[in-house]
């Protein structure tokens, strides 16, 4: 019987869960052929001959997630988890393991557990990662859609996260990813919500470079964009995506990945023409869709949000031209903080205090697409990441701490437009920008009215033409307002060194 973290328990609880191997009613580690078949009865087959299914929660429900080192658990969450528990023991289950990472020091198995009814979770799931080969699981969740509650319960020390009452597959991804990122931290490095890339390019002395990049921004910033970007590079130039959801930053400087085999990917007007990879991934038969506008005689619609505008699919990496075979990079040069506020330029280089602000801040501008009423307000979550458990402030002193230590460069990269979308920031600039950071031909200089770090010149683009002042009447008035607005939004954080906070930009 399971007791909570804090209380007695007889058995640890990943000994209480079914033995997969041995249990009667379970069906271990099928093929993914089988996970198909078992959830062909929820199969609407597309034209390309891919599965689409679509679920009856189309979200994640932070609202009702809670976890046992920022929350008190009450007897009622114990009860949930331990409903979980016993629920595995009894119901017709299908148990998946995989790999969580490749990296000797970032790689967890993972064993999720889900009714047979419900097996394309367990299908989509298993599309991300690699097999375990046969080793012992480090993290356990157990997914139980039709649990009469909607409750996600989630015990860090443990390793164990109970999803019940919702059949959202990202819940399941994100059981796993959330305690990724914890162990990480725990390991003395940080896991970070961000894509990762490795571009190789030629100095300005003309000498092939190697170059690591990480970006981290919230939704609909363009972070997959710039990520998957090939950046217009020839041979023996090159840029190739290794990460674009999770990634762990150690102290030795290297960035782990966590998924190995698939991405999870956004469908919701995806064009063959602005995004031909994605798309070329999204249609071939290997591809899962989820919520996404599917007719009964298969042609899928994916401008239409028939269902949700958090339409996804799974996409198989080695259907990805952008992804490299890697999933790790082995040094991290650059970090790019991607914002939409039209008071923010083109690019900005900061410093090692101002890069720990931006992490905090983790800010970007409300979208029509995202929330209409809400539109042009500012959006904050502290390192793009909406899955930190423990001390937020914490983090951003590890963040300040690491990039310190591996001397990485930080820039603030806007990609929406600059005052009252008066000049668009595009991804031909946006990509120039970056490809010309990893070169390193970008002069700089200190301007004393934005009080930043900016560019003189960048090669290809006349960066003259994207000076903010220019653009924003009242300019002053409106970045002190901005700046006031962060130095109080950092106040909340008790944990976060003063040196951070009075680097507000």
């Amino acid at each position: 019987m399971y007791m909570s973290e804090t209380g007695t328990e007889p058995r640890p609880l990943d000994q209480q869960l079914p033995d997969p191997v041995t249990a009667s009613n379970v069906r271990h580690n099928l093929s993914l052929t089988e996970l198909r078949d078992l959830a062909s009865h929820q199969e609407t087959t597309t034209e390309f001959g891919s599965p689409s299914y679509v679920s009856d929660v189309r979200s994640r429900s932070s609202d009702r997630t809670k976890n046992a080192v920022d929350h008190e658990f009450t007897a009622a969450d114990d009860a949930l988890v331990e409903d979980a528990v016993e629920l595995a023991g009894e119901r017709e289950l299908v148990c998946v393991d995989r790999l969580m990472g490749r990296h000797p020091e970032a790689t967890f198995c993972c064993r999720l557990f889900v009714p047979v009814e419900h097996a394309r979770l367990a299908l989509g799931w298993a599309n991300l990662f690699e097999p375990s080969g046969g080793r012992e699981p480090d993290l356990y969740t157990v997914h139980l859609p039709d649990h009469e509650e909607r409750a996600i319960r989630v015990l860090p020390e443990t390793g164990f996260t109970a999803v019940l009452g919702t059949d959202y597959i990202g819940e399941a991804k994100k059981s796993f990813l959330r305690l990724f990122m914890y162990r990480i931290k725990q390991q003395g490095g940080l896991g970070l919500h961000a894509g990762s890339k490795h571009v190789r390019v030629r100095d300005e002395d003309g000498n092939l470079q190697s170059v690591g990049q990480a970006f981290m921004g919230l939704s609909a910033t363009g972070k997959s964009t710039l990520t998957s970007h090939g950046c217009w590079l020839d041979d023996p130039e090159d840029a190739s995506m290794r990460q674009d959801d999770v990634c762990a930053l150690l102290p030795d400087g290297s960035v782990a990945g966590s998924e190995a085999t698939g991405l999870f990917i956004k469908t919701i007007g995806l064009d063959e023409d602005e995004q031909p990879g994605l798309y070329r991934a999204a249609t071939d038969d290997s591809a899962i869709l989820e919520n996404v506008a599917v007719d009964d005689d298969g042609t899928v619609h994916f401008e239409e949000d028939r269902y949700t505008t958090n339409s996804r699919a799974v996409v198989r990496r080695d259907e990805l031209e952008s992804a490299d075979d890697e999933i790790d990079l082995d040094d991290i040069d650059q970090v790019f903080f991607i914002t939409r506020n039209p008071l923010m330029p083109p690019v900005a280089k900061l410093s090692n205090d101002q890069a720990a602000v931006a992490f905090m801040l983790g800010e970007s501008i409300e979208t029509s697409a995202g929330d209409p009423s809400r539109a042009g307000e500012s959006i904050r979550v502290v390192g793009t990441n909406p899955f930190i458990i423990g001390s937020e402030g914490e983090e951003g002193n590890i963040f300040h701490d690491l990039i310190g230590i591996l001397d990485v460069d930080c820039y603030v990269i806007n990609t929406g437009y600059l005052g009252a979308q008066s000049q668009d920031i595009g991804v031909t600039e946006s990509v120039t920008i970056l490809t010309e950071a990893a070169r390193g031909t970008i002069e700089w200089t200190d301007d004393d009215r934005t009080d930043l770090t900016i560019p003189e010149s960048v090669p290809e683009l006349d960066i003259e033409d994207y000076y903010v002042p220019d653009h924003v009447d009242d300019y002053d008035e409106a970045i002190a307002e901005l700046r006031a607005e962060r130095r109080e939004y950092l106040a909340q954080f008790e944990d976060l060194r003063d040196d951070i906070v009075d680097a507000v930009y």
